[in-house]
């Protein structure tokens, strides 16, 4: 049965939400990616301004220019920006979670419904 509109109609709409499910996840892990990244290069920030002797001239980047700012007020920012991805992260690790949960259930119902063999997880 190569052809999907041989299936009856809600085995049809199972494999369709399947797919959004798929996209939903891969749009999940890329957003993981990105905030991990970012996570890691606030980080390596935090750590360079922690090594950066008082007093010294700190400048930050805002759009093309570089505009100079106290150690303290962009540390200040960094741990809040830090504080909100790591917060983003718990969320993304959630919703990444229940979308597991989904993904499997359907998969699941779509192997009995088409007579395939069970996975074993």
């Amino acid at each position: 049965m190569s052809d999907i509109s041989q299936l009856p109609p809600n085995v049809q709409e199972r494999i369709a939400r399947l797919q959004q499910l798929q996209n939903t996840m891969q749009q999940l892990l890329a957003q993981k990616q990105r905030l991990d990244a970012e996570k890691d290069e606030t980080e390596r920030a935090l750590k360079t301004l922690e090594e950066t002797p008082e007093g010294a001239k700190i400048y930050k980047s805002v759009g093309a220019v570089l505009v100079e700012k106290e150690k303290g007020t962009v540390v200040k920012e960094l741990t809040e920006r830090k504080d909100f991805l790591e917060m983003r992260e718990k969320v993304l690790e959630k919703q990444e979670e229940k979308t597991k949960e989904k993904l499997q259930g359907l998969q699941d119902t779509l192997q009995k419904e088409l007579g395939l063999p069970q996975q074993k997880n």
